[in-house]
């Protein structure tokens, strides 16, 4: 487990629900398939076969199935990693703004 994972106070003020909801990161021009694995009002899991680092901007997109709901859109900051086996990261991201 990285070091910033256990620094991070984590807030658990908020509700997370469980998404399991692929979606798609755009960083530095560069778009990578991910997972959501849980979300909140402030923030989101997300295991990532890319790593990034702590203070990283994101935006991360959550395409819609239904017709009637619009997907999210959100620009988010990586507060905490933590290094998965197979190159993975699970990454901790606070929501800075959605759209």
């Amino acid at each position: 487990m990285n070091q910033t994972f256990d620094s991070y106070s984590e807030k658990r003020d908020f509700i997370r629900m469980r998404v399991d909801a692929d979606v798609t990161l755009i960083h530095a021009e560069q778009v990578v398939a991910a997972v959501c694995l849980d979300l909140s009002s402030s923030g989101m899991q997300i295991q990532a076969p890319r790593t990034f680092g702590v203070g990283d901007q994101l935006l991360v997109r959550i395409e819609s199935d239904h017709p009637a709901l619009k997907g999210l859109e959100a620009t988010t900051e990586v507060v905490w990693i933590a290094d998965q086996p197979d190159n993975l990261q699970k990454l901790g991201l606070r929501i800075l703004k959605m759209y």
